[in-house]
């Protein structure tokens, strides 16, 4: 039985963590389970059951620090078009969890964000199992600011099949101190 069937039954007893508060829920989940056996896939079904459209195309966490995560979708059925390949909004979903993961890793244990608007640019076809890699500005301060996050979109074989920049707001958590504004770029 795969580990995700097994695991089924105990994320129904778990509550969702609260991403508020004065920690940094994800670096702590991902410092925790990602040198576990299955930590990985387990840290990824938390954020897809946190994020549940997210967690449709069952995309892994497989890399997470500070400035960067990469995270792998496999090519399924369930995730591909009229045409074979994988659906642009599939594409699109990869692209978003990994520069979110990888912002919010980065960020202070008092801040937050949210994806304000995104660029894409469709290079070819994707087909296969595909890689997208985060690399957002590391946020030293809570304070309220845009930051521009690339990804990249590749192929098994290497190829760019997509280049994506999300448009994030970050800001103070709500109950935290507006930090003194600094240059954050």
């Amino acid at each position: 039985m795969p580990l995700a069937d097994r695991l089924r039954p105990l994320t129904r007893l778990l509550p969702l963590p609260a991403l508020d508060g004065n920690r940094n829920v994800i670096k702590l989940a991902w410092d925790t389970l990602s040198g576990m056996p299955g930590g990985k896939l387990v840290f990824s079904r938390l954020v897809g059951r946190m994020a549940p459209y997210t967690g449709s195309i069952h995309a892994t966490v497989t890399v997470l620090r500070a400035g960067y995560a990469e995270v792998v979708m496999p090519d399924r059925r369930s995730v591909r078009n009229h045409l074979d390949c994988i659906h642009a909004i599939a594409i699109a979903n990869l692209a978003e969890l990994a520069g979110n993961v990888a912002l919010a890793y980065s960020l202070p244990d008092d801040a937050r964000f949210i994806v304000a608007g995104m660029e894409i640019e469709y290079l070819k076809k994707a087909r296969g199992t595909i890689t997208a890699a985060g690399e957002p500005p590391i946020p030293r301060t809570s304070a309220r600011a845009h930051y521009d996050v690339p990804v990249t979109l590749r192929d098994a074989s290497g190829e760019e099949v997509a280049k994506v920049i999300l448009h994030s707001l970050v800001g103070p958590k709500p109950g935290a101190a507006e930090p003194a504004r600094h240059d954050v770029n």
